[in-house]
Formats: structure tokens, C-alpha cells, sequence
């Protein structure tokens, strides 16, 4: 299967398995792009190795996925089931998308797990700077209206990681591109 086949099937997957979830594509992260970023009670990376794609950039993309994301998945055709294994690290999730009786099959070979080198510095940088203040002021902290980002990203934090995490990822659900 190639790319666009396997992020159709992804979709469905994610839409099927999760209550509420929103997901954004080829989002910049670093010097990667990421393929998916899901958005449920956390956020999670999901880099996409189709049949006929190889993992000569895998390694750098994995270092800016483990920056920017709380977990990460790599989803591959079925031509790379057997060997992708041995190009991630044992933290990252594995699913594989097949061909299977006239559609496609999920299977769920390895759950993700917290990602090692996750820093919330980077994650916060996802945000725009509305975003920030906003959750700046849902914790008693001004908005900071004549700040940097980065002032707003260091200030965010001091906030205690589960509150965080959860504003992050309402603020995410909540984007809204035609402002």
C-alpha cells in the first residue's frame, strides 16, 4: 500500500477507536514534517513508511517526532512489517496497514509508549501564541500581550505537566484556521 492508501485507512482507524480525536496533517515539526498528529487526552506523532518508501530520513525524523510528541506510532505497509522493528526505538508504537480480503486491514503490533527526550519546551512551541495566553490566563498568569513566544512557552512551564497537557490538548481541539 502506498502513503495516501494507508492514511485513508488511518483515519478511519483513529476516528473508530477514539471518542473524540482531532488530527492534523503534515504538521512542521523541527526540521521534519510530520505525517499525523493525533490529538486525544494527549498528543501523538504518526509517521508513515508506505511499501515502496525506504528509512533513509527515519532517523532524523525520529529525533524531531521524540522532541515535539508524548508518544509516536509508525504505521507501514505490510511489505515492512517484519523489519521495521529493528529501525525504532522499543518506545514508539508499530501499526500496519495490509491489503486484506478486498479493503484493508489495522493491526496493532506494538502500543506506544511515553516517548524518551520528550520535551515540553518543543511541544509548547506547537501552539500559536493566542493559544498560549490563553492557557497563561486559565492559570492565574497574565497573557503577557507584549512578550515573546518564548516568554509565554517558559512561563507555561511552571504549570503542574497533567493540567498542562490536558489545556494543550483542548487548545489544539479547539484550533481554529480561519481566524
Amino acid at each position: 500500500m502506498n502513503d495516501v492508501e494507508i492514511r485513508d485507512v488511518l483515519f478511519r482507524y483513529l476516528d473508530e477507536k477514539h471518542a473524540k480525536i482531532r488530527v492534523f496533517d503534515e504538521l512542521v515539526i523541527g526540521r521534519a514534517r510530520a505525517d499525523i498528529v493525533a490529538v486525544t487526552d494527549r498528543v501523538t506523532g504518526f509517521e508513515i513508511k508506505g511499501d515502496t518508501d525506504t528509512y533513509a530520513r527515519l532517523p532524523g525524523q525520529i529525533a524531531e517526532y521524540d522532541r515535539y510528541f508524548e508518544e509516536n506510532c509508525i504505521v507501514v505497509g505490510a511489505s515492512h512489517r517484519r523489519s521495521v522493528e529493528r529501525h525504532i526505538p522499543e518506545y514508539w508504537g508499530i501499526i500496519c496497514v495490509a491489503e486484506a480480503d478486498g479493503g484493508a486491514a489495522v493491526e496493532v503490533v506494538r502500543e506506544p509508549q511515553e516517548t524518551i527526550g520528550f520535551s515540553w519546551r518543543k511541544h509548547l512551541g506547537l501552539l500559536w501564541r493566542s493559544e498560549l495566553g490563553r492557557i497563561l490566563k486559565q492559570n492565574g498568569q497574565p497573557k503577557y500581550y507584549n512578550k515573546r513566544k518564548s516568554f509565554l512557552v517558559k512561563s507555561a512551564l511552571t504549570i503542574p505537566k497533567d493540567t498542562l497537557r490536558a489545556q494543550v490538548c483542548e487548545e489544539l481541539f479547539e484550533r481554529d484556521y480561519t481566524l
